[in-house]
């Protein structure tokens, strides 16, 4: 396991008598992108919030790059950049004011900001409105400028919160490849409620509900979290439906129209081989059989408990 990008010890954070967030624990060794996922109020932001230094926890810690936040909150910066769910633009300057400007919130060296502010433009395409005031452009484009005053230090440790709200199709795809571009040299952290923005986006899912973090694994473990218990089959020659469910270990047929069905087993293995022999006995003519996964939104509800 390399070094710790990110570590997070015991966090909790309480709103007047309210606890947010309680005991959270995770640790960041590789690249990639991480979806925080969870329902809205779940504790996403509050996390978000403490992870950038926005926010001071109630208790536990936060590091990055080893640097405790708490104690040396302006090093432990150095290494963040921070979209917030409202992207912090100031409508009335140009871009390339506006990142002029962060570039020097960031502390860039003098002689280094004009080249920053042209190479982050260059990466999130927004060059050719350097000119143009931010308020004029549309929302997909402000949240590049958004994305852009977030990477222009060129910080390890990215967070961005909740990134494509607001866009049209056509934005959401675009912003999507401009993060997977921005996770092959840093690490990425975006908060989502939406199970089809973790799937098309991230590697890794850190799931949190009712401030509780309740997963943490690949995208792929999330997928296969419920272990699935249906066949489709699809027979040329469809039997009636008793036959299909007089199988030996088969529990419920459904019928998907045609020549489908959803076949509901006890045991995978020993009901695949009978269906496949029942139909070369009888003469089904099986076409396809493969297994079903749970979709996302089950294994969202089995997670959340709702």
């Amino acid at each position: 396991m390399g070094e710790s990008i990110v570590k997070v010890e015991k966090l909790s954070h309480r709103y007047s008598v309210q606890w947010a967030v309680r005991d959270i624990n995770f640790e960041i060794t590789k690249n990639g992108i991480y979806g925080l996922l969870g329902s809205n109020g779940a504790g996403k932001s509050t996390i978000m919030n403490i992870m950038c230094g926005v926010l001071k926890q109630t208790e536990g810690k936060v590091y990055i790059q080893g640097v405790d936040l708490a104690e040396n909150p302006v090093d432990a910066k150095r290494h963040i950049g921070f979209l917030p769910q409202k992207p912090p633009l100031n409508m009335d300057l140009t871009v390339e004011e506006y990142l002029n400007f962060t570039a020097n919130l960031r502390w860039i060296p003098a002689a280094e900001v004009s080249r920053a502010v042209k190479a982050v433009m260059g990466r999130c395409d927004i060059t050719h409105f350097r000119k143009r005031l931010i308020r004029n452009l549309s929302g997909g484009y402000q949240q590049r400028i958004g994305i852009a005053q977030a990477i222009i230090h060129n910080p390890k440790f990215v967070v961005l919160d909740e990134p494509t709200n607001g866009l049209d199709p056509n934005q959401i795809v675009e912003i999507r490849h401009l993060i997977q571009e921005i996770a092959e040299e840093r690490t990425v952290i975006l908060s989502t409620h939406i199970l089809s923005e973790v799937q098309a986006t991230c590697d890794y899912i850190r799931m949190i509900e009712q401030g509780k973090l309740v997963f943490a694994g690949t995208v792929n473990e999330f997928d296969n979290y419920i272990v699935p218990n249906t066949l489709f089959v699809s027979l040329a020659a469809a039997p009636p439906v008793g036959e299909l469910a007089a199988i030996p270990g088969v529990s419920r047929v459904e019928e998907l129209g045609g020549s489908d069905y959803r076949v509901h087993f006890t045991d995978k293995r020993d009901v695949t081989n009978r269906i496949v022999q029942a139909s070369v006995a009888r003469d089904w003519e099986l076409t396809e059989i493969r297994l079903e996964k749970s979709s996302l939104d089950t294994i969202f509800a089995e997670l959340s408990k709702k």
